[in-house]
Formats: structure tokens, C-alpha cells, sequence
């Protein structure tokens, strides 16, 4: 009697279509993760984060960029895509602004924004080509590389600022 080789999976095989859980884990923990006690609004580690002077808002611009590539795994249409790149940019070039930003951030809630966008448009779009993994490329450096200039902007207003105040 001859022996068969028994085939075992240990990992099951890697899905290539985004994960709403995580997407929607992302946008909570971001924008919804604390309530105000007292009140119904809810605060996330994004205006937060954004409190780090110099690395606060690229961070967060950084990990809201993921939200575009479960977006892209999801079918979401390019101008959809777009669209949520150009709600972290708004997020990323206010909240720039020190104290004002990160209220503005904890109000705009743009990656709870981006999730309803995902939810909303997941599957209407064709099977994604080389050229939307390209597309998504250059819209995540687009979005990490505008969040890096704003950050170093901010930082050299205060810092010109402060210099200013103890040169008097």
C-alpha cells in the first residue's frame, strides 16, 4: 500500500479585495475612537496625532492613505478615489494650521468621510488594471507629499514666528 502525501493549508490564501473591516476600523479609530464626556461628539486619535508638532499631520495623512488603497481593492471609481484624496488634503491643509487644524480635523472627519465614500461606491467599478495601481500611486504621493510640505511649511512659520517674538 503506497503512502499519499497529505496537502495542508496553514494560511488560508491572501484575499486581493479590500477588507470593510478594516476600513472601517481605520475610519473609527481615527475620527470616532473617544466620546466628549457630557456630550455626543465623538473625537478620534487623528486630531490627536495632529497635535505633534511636525509629525502629527503628515503621520495621520500617512495612515488615511490607506483608506485610497482598500478603496482602489474595493472597485471604488478613480474620481471617487480622487475625491477622498482631496478630503485628506482639506484635513491635512488645515489641520496644518496649529490649534485650529486639530478642531477642524476632530469636526471634518474626513476618513469616516472617505469610508461612507468606500461603502457607498465599493464594486462599481471595472477590474483593476497596472494603470489604477499606477493612478494610486501617484494620488498617495501626491496626497503624502503635499501633507509632508504643509507640515514643514507650519513648522518653519513657528519656528519664524517664535524666533521673531524672542529676537524683541
Amino acid at each position: 500500500m503506497e503512502a499519499k502525501p497529505i496537502e495542508t493549508e496553514v494560511l488560508p490564501p491572501e484575499s486581493k479585495n479590500a477588507d470593510p473591516d478594516l476600513a472601517r476600523l481605520l475610519a473609527w479609530i481615527l475620527d470616532d475612537l473617544f466620546t466628549i464626556p457630557g456630550t455626543k461628539f465623538r473625537v478620534g486619535l487623528d486630531p490627536i496625532i495632529g497635535l505633534i508638532p511636525g509629525l502629527g499631520d503628515s503621520s495621520s495623512t500617512a495612515i488615511a492613505s490607506l483608506l485610497l488603497v482598500q478603496a482602489l481593492r474595493a472597485g471604488v471609481p478613480k474620481v471617487v478615489i480622487t475625491r477622498m484624496a482631496v478630503n485628506i488634503l482639506i484635513n491635512a491643509g488645515i489641520g496644518a494650521i496649529p490649534g485650529v487644524g486639530d478642531v477642524f480635523s476632530a469636526w471634518y472627519k474626513s476618513n469616516r468621510k472617505n469610508y461612507q465614500l468606500l461603502q457607498r461606491h465599493a464594486g462599481t467599478s471595472r477590474k483593476n488594471t497596472v494603470g489604477d495601481w499606477i493612478f494610486l500611486g501617484a494620488i498617495i504621493a501626491i496626497v503624502i507629499g503635499t501633507g509632508l510640505v504643509i507640515t514643514f511649511m507650519a513648522l518653519y512659520i513657528v519656528t519664524s514666528f517664535i524666533g521673531w517674538m524672542f529676537r524683541a
